[in-house]
């Protein structure tokens, strides 16, 4: 691998879905060196293909090297964790006898190949200030075989291969934890063998074939189609609701508003994942309708905030599952409550483990709980903002209890007017019409209070003063409110189009390919909204693209018909186009097939990649493509389309498996049919209603949608790059 020392020769780094490949050739040794975790094991595995190129025998030597924590940091466990050799399989076993939560929990590292020799003092294995890029036991003949306790603990497994010339050798390294010592080896015997790592390899393939291949799209644009059919669900799903960690942020612990998010871009392909995890969200809901902001598994330790936001992401996903799905049984679902002491008064967050309520109730009666306390509101009539809404980094602009949110009204707006149409079809009228009452309420309180002339303001401080208005030194101008202005539909039309016009000409720079959030960034002391202001000057919500609400710009453009403009806008987010060129991947500097939580817009680093990988903006460019770009929606078994295609497109297949039936559809563009008046034939018979109506015959289905030419709405939106 290119680390962590480089040979002389170059190297070839393939990513594909579950796994990592590396290709190396130096001095006539060639390695392919396969990484992947097992889809149904803890388990990872390191397997290392060699060949020998070279006209000689060669003798070679391949170690793996872990440093071991089993805890919550290495400094404070170190003293207590203890290894040993097992004879049964060979392994090094570690574990931590004074773990907080998993004190018999046993981890292992393993080889298969029987020649080699160990050590689990790092000491011998790095020496003395040493490193892992010149470790001072890779000079010697062998390793001491030692293991136990005592000692600053490692593990490091040597192994010696004789190759002869034109052979090869396989060698694999497998890193893994268990309950108990026998569930250990029991895995061993299954998986730590070459032919082991293998099947598992092929199962890997297999497991991401199966869970993303529901949606497929051949587009004009192959970062599309690379983005659609792989990367965001690949990224959105193996690291954002199943790892729930990145390079960058290695946490493990759920988000409540982030997950149910993330869940949302998987009914195409995955909707039980996101039924369950609906169930799950509802779980960490306390009884007077507040949530944990975030928790780790599997015993639920987590803080709970005065966070503005968090529970009302619990109606907003439900409305959504339900639309898509028609599962209606799922509001029926029981779940119970957390149960903690309230936040003591001034008490902005408190972590711990609270306690499982006997308490249970519906999955309906949840959501309304979090309606019910979402709506307080303060002197303007607008949400109360607490200890931040969406943006964490504004936890003191309503942190006294009278602080105001405007972006959380437009949200609030959303969430209240789907919940309505839902409560109406449950029957529930009395709900649905308080539902629909405080909505109105709220779409007059914004156009009353929130609009600063040109745009509307981002939120109000406990002392009244507005954030985000023309008046400030420091945030005159906010994306959120501009865009979800549009998305609601809460506000006037003509001041949403006018406030997210003059969003994306203050936020937009085309030469650096990025949508900011805010601008100008905070900047000194004459405003404390919060620990976003010890962010440099342009970093993540600092005033730099926080991609997660740029995305949401986008799609605001998008619904309001303007085809090219969406496009050149979303062109602008795409990772791909960030690094297509040698000039602009050394600037972007972050991995270019995932998204990046935000881009830098500070001096000296403008269009440089920030946090990749661990981002809701993954999830939400998903929804961008296929639902408002490509136009596709899905309501319980029928298809319908509304695209938005560039000009220079005339059309677009997709591929839509149902169950166990595929569709393949094209999408073309007629120009000479007028925009509104489109056209969907299946299996050569037009439909009158313009839709796909789905069937699980198990067969394959043909279709053709034909669309009119879309002119471009009035008024340019943002600056020509």
């Amino acid at each position: 691998m290119p680390g962590p020392t480089r040979g002389r020769t170059a190297y070839v780094s393939r990513h594909g879905l579950g796994y990592t490949a590396f290709e190396h050739s130096e001095e006539g040794i060639y390695t392919e060196t396969f990484m992947y975790v097992a889809p149904e094991a803890p388990l990872k595995f390191i397997a290392v293909n060699i060949r020998n190129l070279s006209d000689r025998h060669r003798r070679l030597s391949l170690t793996g090297y872990v440093e071991w924590v089993l805890g919550e940091s290495r400094q404070r466990n170190a003293m207590h964790l203890v290894t040993r050799l097992d004879p049964q399989t060979g392994a090094i076993f570690a574990s931590n006898a004074y773990g907080q939560d998993f004190s018999g929990t046993v981890a292992f590292l393993h080889c298969s190949h029987p020649k080699r020799t160990i050590t689990s003092h790092r000491a011998e294995f790095l020496g003395r200030n040493g490193s892992p890029a010149s470790p001072a036991g890779m000079g010697g003949k062998g390793f001491s075989n030692r293991v136990g306790s005592g000692v600053d603990a490692c593990t490091a497994i040597q192994a010696y291969i004789d190759i002869p010339p034109g052979e090869r050798e396989q060698v694999v390294f497998v890193l893994g934890a268990a309950d108990t010592e026998h569930q250990a080896r029991s895995l061993l015997a299954q998986y730590g063998s070459v032919d082991g790592a293998r099947r598992v390899l092929e199962e890997v393939w297999e497991f991401w074939k199966r869970n993303l291949g529901g949606l497929h799209v051949e587009t004009p644009d192959l970062s599309v189609n690379l983005l659609v059919n792989h990367w965001l669900p690949y990224q959105t799903l193996a690291c954002r609701l199943w790892g729930r960690t990145g390079f960058y942020q290695s946490g493990g612990a759920y988000g409540f508003r982030d997950q149910l998010q993330d869940s949302l871009s998987l009914l195409y392909e995955c909707p039980s994942l996101t039924r369950q995890h609906l169930l799950l969200a509802a779980s960490r809901q306390f009884q007077n309708g507040d949530v944990q902001h975030w928790w780790h598994p599997p015993l639920g330790r987590g803080v709970r905030t005065r966070i503005s936001d968090d529970y009302l992401w619990l109606p907003y996903a439900v409305c959504r599952y339900v639309t898509v799905t028609g599962d209606t049984g799922i509001l029926d679902e029981q779940t119970a409550f957390l149960e903690a002491p309230p936040l003591e008064p001034g008490e902005e967050s408190h972590y711990g483990m609270p306690h499982v309520s006997d308490r249970r109730a519906t999955l309906w009666d949840h959501c309304v709980r979090a309606l019910d306390r979402g709506m307080k509101y303060g002197d303007h009539g607008l949400p109360l903002m607490g200890s931040g809404d969406w943006n964490d980094g504004m936890n003191r602009v309503g942190h006294e209890g009278s602080g105001e949110s405007v972006w959380l009204a437009f949200f609030l707006y959303d969430v209240l007017d789907s919940f309505a149409r839902l409560a109406q079809k449950r029957g529930d009228d009395a709900y649905a019409r308080k539902c629909q009452a405080e909505a109105r309420g709220l779409s007059e309180k914004i156009d009353a209070g929130a609009w600063d002339g040109q745009w509307y303001v981002r939120a109000f401080f406990d002392d009244g003063r507005p954030l985000g208005s023309a008046q400030n030194s420091h945030c005159q101008i906010d994306l959120l409110p501009q865009a979800w202005a549009v998305i609601s539909k809460a506000a006037d039309p003509q001041r949403a189009q006018q406030a997210l016009e003059a969003a994306l000409e203050r936020l937009v720079d085309p030469q650096a390919a990025m949508i900011n959030l805010f601008e100008p960034p905070f900047n000194g002391t004459e405003m404390d909204p919060g620990y976003i202001r010890g962010y440099v000057p342009g970093v993540r919500e600092n005033g730099g693209q926080y991609t997660h609400a740029a995305v949401w710009a986008v799609m605001a453009v998008a619904r309001l018909g303007k085809a090219q403009e969406a496009w050149r806008l979303f062109s602008l987010l795409n990772p791909i186009r960030h690094a297509d060129s040698p000039e602009r991947a050394s600037k972007y500097k972050v991995e270019p097939y995932v998204m990046a939580a935000d881009v830098y817009s500070a001096k000296g680093h403008e269009g440089r990649g920030g946090w990749t990988w661990y981002t809701g903006s993954a999830s939400w460019m998903y929804r961008l493509l296929v639902e408002d770009l490509l136009g596709l929606r899905l309501e319980v078994d029928k298809l319908t389309f509304s695209p938005l295609l560039p000009a220079e497109w005339n059309e677009y297949t997709l591929h839509y498996r149902y169950r166990n039936t595929t569709y393949h559809v094209r999408v073309v563009k007629m120009r000479e049919r007028a925009t509104q008046d489109h056209r969907v034939v299946l299996d050569g018979i037009e439909q009158d209603d313009r839709s796909i109506n789905l069937t699980d015959d198990g067969k394959e289905h043909r279709a053709v949608v034909e669309i009119g030419d879309q002119p471009e709405g009035s008024g340019a939106m943002i600056p020509p790059s």
